[in-house]
């Protein structure tokens, strides 16, 4: 085959350092078109960009070539540079260290960019610790407790 092809689909989730609820819905529309930028520029074209004051996510086409943490490490060292230019009082922002990256399949991904646009509506009733502990579930991912909760 002289050919290299994928089709790669990841649901990434991560959060504002301490989870401090420091993205104001004034700055999440720029944030998440920025950070559809920042994955286009990687030729990892964005489905859906959403999330709330404390988390983001994002579902996307992985390139080829490049590896899921070399990604996560420019979308976040990037965005968090970004962020910190666009209003008083987020000079220190930061994004938490970790992240959370999920296999979507083809036949999902509708599903999951609906679930990324109710982001707002879903988070009156649930927590993101609850959330993202529903996520590691059903992916059967195993993860120490003491990291959801900080």
């Amino acid at each position: 085959m002289s050919q290299s092809l994928s089709k790669l689909y990841v649901h990434l989730i991560f959060s504002t350092k301490n989870r401090e609820p420091t993205l104001l819905a004034s700055l999440r529309p720029r944030l998440h078109a920025y950070l559809a930028t920042v994955l286009k520029n990687r030729d990892c074209p964005a489905v859906k960009v959403g999330g709330v004051s404390d988390h983001v996510h994002l579902l996307f086409s992985l390139s080829k070539n490049l590896a899921l943490a070399k990604a996560v490490e420019e979308i976040k060292t990037s965005s968090s540079k970004w962020v910190k230019t666009q209003q008083r009082g987020l000079g220190g922002f930061h994004w938490q260290s970790g992240y959370g990256g999920f296999s979507v399949s083809a036949a999902e991904v509708d599903e999951v960019a609906g679930y990324i646009e109710q982001q707002e509506a879903h988070h009156t009733a649930l927590s993101f610790q609850d959330e993202y502990r529903k996520f590691l579930a059903r992916y059967e991912v195993e993860y120490d407790e003491r990291y959801v909760r900080d």
